[in-house]
């Protein structure tokens, strides 16, 4: 039987990509310089110039101001392994025959490692599958499920563009599987993460597509009915919440929101970018402190903030957006920002459903968690900007997704 050679790299990327190896280390970064062989042998022309004409104006400056030279490299040679790693993601856009095929097969395989873990959610092995941890104020050692990943958030983060394909495919009435199978396969991963982050930013971008596309959406019946039915179930299941289980862990965690003592939350957003300019008052706003560097001028006052004990390690910006700030200042995160615009409108994002979900979905959590090396990031990021799967677009043109990538760069 012939192994797909995709399909073992998407295993390895979806469930694997951080089992057993050190925090902030991954296997598709382990495997860049294969991952680099194939992108250039396949695309045929150097793909790390555009990288190194983008940092090397900063390695420059940063370097002028003071750093730590060995902890800069290697936080400069993680991300230009996600780098490559991204770049590798986008050939494989470009050149896989049936992408929807390895799609379908993630999203099976997903399920069934959820329906695994629920009986270990009781058990002292529950950390195979679920991660203990501070939820919420009043809620501590709460578990979620990350599966293989390193944290639940991560694994909502990942399983996003499964669940925006599968679901516009139920709403456009292009689903192979059986709705209400479908509905149950691509809810369930969110509903045991309860990462509330990542499904209220996929609530937002959906709401954003019907609101771009009302006449489009709503007059179809399908969408009319799962709207009807999706609200009732919603309404009836508060109703029974607030009757039945006025104290669950949603109401404390959504009171603690709007009430402003949700420190999980806060961390994540505004005390992000708070610390980011306390850090960056050490070096410069505009350009930044470096990679590598956090560690080195912002362990001292992230303790200090918090209130973290002296051996406490973890020293982190939860957030993408914030990150970025710290490390490139206000120009990186000011590029970032403009890029995205740019390629929304140059790539015409607003033509395909399926691209506009992905694309609100990060342009708005990038704001409210991730990080700046984050795979799942990129891969979104890419998804929005390339039309991999034009039976989403708002208006169905004829060219196959085989036809047009590899017409465009002469691949074969």
């Amino acid at each position: 039987m012939k192994i797909n050679k995709y399909f073992v790299f998407a295993l390895i990327y979806f469930f694997i990509n951080s089992l057993g190896l050190p925090q902030g280390l991954l296997f598709t970064s382990l495997l860049s310089p294969l991952l680099y062989w194939w992108v250039v042998s396949t695309r045929r022309f150097e793909i790390m110039l555009p990288f190194v004409i983008a940092i090397l104006p900063f390695f420059i400056v940063q370097a002028a101001m003071g750093i730590n030279l060995g902890k800069y490299l290697v936080s400069l040679l993680n991300m230009a392994t996600v780098y490559i790693f991204c770049q590798a993601f986008y050939t494989f856009l470009l050149t896989c025959q049936d992408p929807e095929k390895i799609f379908r097969r993630l999203l099976i395989i997903t399920f069934v490692l959820c329906i695994i873990a629920i009986p270990f959610y009781s058990s002292s092995y529950y950390h195979v599958f679920w991660i203990k941890q501070f939820l919420t104020e009043g809620v501590d050692n709460y578990k979620r499920l990350k599966l293989f990943t390193y944290e639940a958030s991560y694994f909502a983060t990942l399983f996003t563009p499964l669940f925006f394909f599968y679901f516009l495919q139920i709403i456009l009435r292009q689903n192979r599987i059986n709705a209400w199978l479908l509905f149950v396969l691509i809810f369930t991963p969110y509903l045991l993460s309860f990462s509330l982050g990542v499904i209220a930013t996929v609530l937002i971008s959906l709401a954003i597509i019907f609101l771009l596309y009302p006449a489009k959406l709503l007059r179809k019946r399908r969408v009319l009915n799962l709207a009807v039915m999706i609200v009732t179930l919603v309404s009836v299941g508060l109703v029974a919440a607030v009757l039945f289980f006025p104290n669950n862990t949603l109401f404390i965690r959504l009171a603690n929101i709007f009430t402003g003592n949700d420190i999980s939350g806060k961390g994540r957003t505004t005390d992000a970018f708070l610390l980011s300019n306390m850090i960056l008052d050490q070096r410069s706003h505009f350009w930044g402190i470096g990679p590598g560097q956090l560690r080195v001028l912002g362990t001292d006052i992230i303790k200090n903030f918090y209130s973290y004990p002296s051996d406490y390690d973890v020293v982190a910006i939860p957030n993408a957006s914030a990150e970025t700030l710290v490390i490139f200042g206000w120009l990186g995160l000011s590029t970032r920002i403009l890029t995205e615009i740019v390629l929304f409108f140059y790539t015409k994002v607003y033509r395909n459903y399926y691209r506009l979900a992905l694309f609100f979905f990060m342009f708005i959590y990038q704001f409210t968690g991730s990080y700046i090396t984050s795979p799942a990031e990129y891969v979104i990021w890419i998804l929005a900007f390339t039309n991999a799967f034009p039976q989403f677009n708002v208006n169905p043109i004829k060219y196959t997704h085989q036809q047009w990538p590899k017409k465009l760069y002469g691949i074969s």
